[in-house]
């Protein structure tokens, strides 16, 4: 199964974890929605939102292992 990396688009989170967008929301990242979503990797949208990357990710990757 895929792994979701800081180099991920936001758009390829979406598809791997169907949580994701719960997972963004409860971030205050509301990239799932943005027009920007399907060329900005995670990296870029926790550095503009100010958000820890290795916790994201750690969220974003929750479960995918066992899909």
């Amino acid at each position: 199964m895929a792994k979701i990396t800081k180099d991920t688009l936001i758009a390829d989170c979406l598809e791997l974890n169907p949580n994701a967008p719960e997972i963004l929301l409860e971030a205050g990242m509301h990239c799932f929605g943005c027009a920007l979503a399907h060329g900005e990797t995670v990296e870029e949208a926790v550095s503009a939102h100010g958000q820890e990357l290795d916790e994201l990710l750690a969220k974003l990757n929750e479960g995918l292992e066992e899909a």
